[in-house]
């Protein structure tokens, strides 16, 4: 039975899917499950992202990547329905970016046949730009102009962008890039830590540290207590900009002394 996009209780019956998939990390067959889930509810590329990305980030805590379970070869055989080709490119693909295996990602993605890669989701296209902004190739940020005109506001799709420029150390306006994303649109609540720390990690690169400390001591208030992975990172964060704000602070105060002098 494939349910309309908005019928009241479908956000239930994605998280019910991604419930499911999550209750035995250790199971192989649960990304065939959950596929089976998302072609039962006739998931768009959106709400697959969402639970695929979800998922594939919760078996990676429990020890069971889903790279352990899917193989290249699987992702891309043929005669799949659709759904379900999506919801494996997903998964495999978001365990790449979690693992920061930029290359092997983009090798995936250019091994696909033409007319496949020609009719990606704009979610699979982001996790390409992710994987050729993690290496400061300044391809992905046409191609992430691209993805952002047709996703939209999509918060999981702008995540994947945010990681890339974050990754991506040498690209042409790349912190000031992550800055706008981080701060824009569905962002601009304020209420999302990973944004947030994204944000603090584009001030420490511009030098504007106190802002920087600021936007990741809200990050750290914001986080969901128990994720001791994510808030390692803040904490690293954190301290990254309290020294750079140092290293710039040492050089202005013995200049000063001189002047006093």
């Amino acid at each position: 039975m494939n349910l309309p996009t908005r019928v009241p209780g479908r956000i239930l019956a994605l998280l019910e899917a991604q419930a499911r998939a999550t209750a035995w990390p250790a199971d192989p067959s649960w990304p065939a499950r959950l596929a089976e889930d998302l072609v039962e509810l006739g998931a768009d590329w959106r709400e697959s992202a969402q639970v695929c990305a979800d998922t594939a980030w919760a078996a990676r805590a429990a020890g069971h990547s889903v790279l352990g379970l899917l193989g290249p070869e699987q992702v891309r055989a043929a005669g799949l329905d659709p759904v379900t080709e999506r919801a494996y490119r997903h998964l495999y693909l978001s365990a790449l970016r979690y693992d920061f295996r930029t290359r092997a990602l983009q090798a995936f993605v250019e091994q696909l046949p033409s007319a496949v890669r020609s009719s990606l989701d704009c979610y699979s296209r982001a996790l390409y730009a992710f994987a050729l902004l993690g290496q400061s190739r300044h391809l992905g940020l046409a191609l992430m102009d691209e993805v952002l005109a047709a996703a939209g506001d999509h918060a999981k799709t702008r995540h994947v962008l945010m990681h890339g420029l974050w990754l991506g150390q040498d690209l042409d306006g790349g912190a000031e890039r992550l800055l706008a994303l981080s701060s824009g649109p569905p962002f601009d609540t304020g209420r999302d830590p990973i944004a947030l720390f994204r944000m603090a990690g584009a001030l420490r690169r511009l030098g504007r540290c106190g802002e920087g400390l600021a936007a990741i001591d809200r990050a750290l208030d914001l986080l969901p207590p128990g994720d001791l992975t994510v808030h390692a990172d803040l904490v690293r964060e954190r301290s990254l900009i309290a020294v750079a704000r140092d290293l710039h602070q040492r050089p202005q105060a013995r200049t000063e002394g001189r002047t006093a002098a």
